[in-house]
């Protein structure tokens, strides 16, 4: 007897649009892959999503400097197209925005961001402005256990101060996948909702609230306990369709570590296999599974966000790649070097 296992409770703790939408990628660079997808009304409603557009960028790795640069310059090109589609003028001031927690490493990329990104309008108002360089002014508001503000009242007051043309948040996500961590970017022109991800959501930074084109920009660094167990049981799956595949080859004995998940050919464990191995569990859907998983550890408290061990070096080359791809975009002097 299967196990009832109730979908519509189970809350999915993702921040991307891509992992919400069966959607094959657009356009793929080398081994980087381009995903745009436009929301309708309807659509994003399905998925407790906003309408816009929503780009997304998946690589391998950035602590490769060839691989860096190559991610930095796709991701300067498609912020651009953003930009020409919310019209934003070479000349518009913009306010960078680096939400997050400076103290805690994988909340840390806004401010990070915001610490390399190329600085300004305090130039513009005190002397003569290079005209291939656009005015940008950029502040880390804090979270609101430090400040006891709300993120999205206090950047409504300075963007009534400053009076901005556009806005570009900066944060970290979540994923709910492990091979996402780290390894994509997502911006999109509908705004953010912080903490949405990690279950602390907080008041929404949008068009509609500020009154201003927004673009949000983020990248996926932790992941919840329920989808690292249920990538893992995936896993074993594969794992057991490949070993079974190549029972009898010779070429396995050789090498005891085959990285099978990136090998053209895909395993597929056939269902009598999957219930062999883990019973009852092994006949539900990848779906039900996570929800089960969900199901156990969050009343008990252990369904816990988790960063790789690595991610403070990995960060910091993360948010060298989106300041100087934001500084690429923003100045059309910086542009045109490159």
């Amino acid at each position: 007897m299967k196990h009832a296992v109730d979908l519509k409770n189970n809350i999915l703790r993702t921040d991307l649009a891509v992992e919400l939408i069966k959607t094959s990628p657009t356009k793929q660079i080398d081994d980087i892959k381009i995903t745009n997808i436009t929301l309708n009304e309807d659509d994003a409603k399905k998925i407790n999503k906003k309408k816009g557009h929503y780009t997304t960028i998946e690589f391998e790795d950035v602590t490769d400097t060839t691989n860096k640069e190559k991610v930095q310059k796709i991701f300067a090109e498609e912020l651009k197209k953003l930009l020409q589609i919310e019209n934003i003028k070479e000349n518009d001031l913009c306010l960078v925005i680096g939400l997050g927690n400076e103290k805690s490493t994988p909340d840390s990329l806004g401010p990070l961001v915001v610490s390399k990104t190329l600085v300004t309008n305090h130039i513009y108002l005190f002397s003569t402005l290079d005209k291939d360089l656009r005015r940008v002014c950029a502040i880390s508001p804090g979270v609101m256990g430090e400040t006891g503000i709300e993120t999205s009242d206090l950047l409504n007051s300075i963007v009534k101060t400053i009076k901005p043309n556009f806005v570009i948040t900066i944060d970290a996500l979540a994923a709910s996948s492990v091979e996402r961590v780290n390894k994509t970017i997502q911006m999109t022109d509908a705004g953010i909702n912080p903490g949405s991800g990690v279950g602390n959501k907080r008041k929404e930074i949008s068009k509609e609230i500020l009154g201003i084109p927004t673009i949000a920009i983020g990248i996926p660094t932790v992941v919840d306990a329920a989808s690292i167990v249920s990538d893992t049981i995936n896993y074993l799956y594969e794992h057991f369709a490949y070993q079974t595949a190549n029972i009898n080859n010779p070429a396995t004995k050789l090498t005891a570590n085959v990285n099978y998940l990136k090998l053209s050919q895909k395993f597929k464990i056939n269902p009598k296999d999957k219930q062999k191995i883990l019973g009852m569990v092994g006949t539900l859907s990848e779906e039900e599974t996570k929800a089960l998983i969900y199901e156990i550890l969050n009343p008990i408290g252990y369904n816990l966000m988790v960063t790789p061990k690595e991610e403070d070096f990995v960060i910091e080359k993360l948010s060298e790649v989106i300041s100087c791809g934001l500084n690429i975009a923003l100045h059309k002097k910086l542009s045109e070097t490159k």
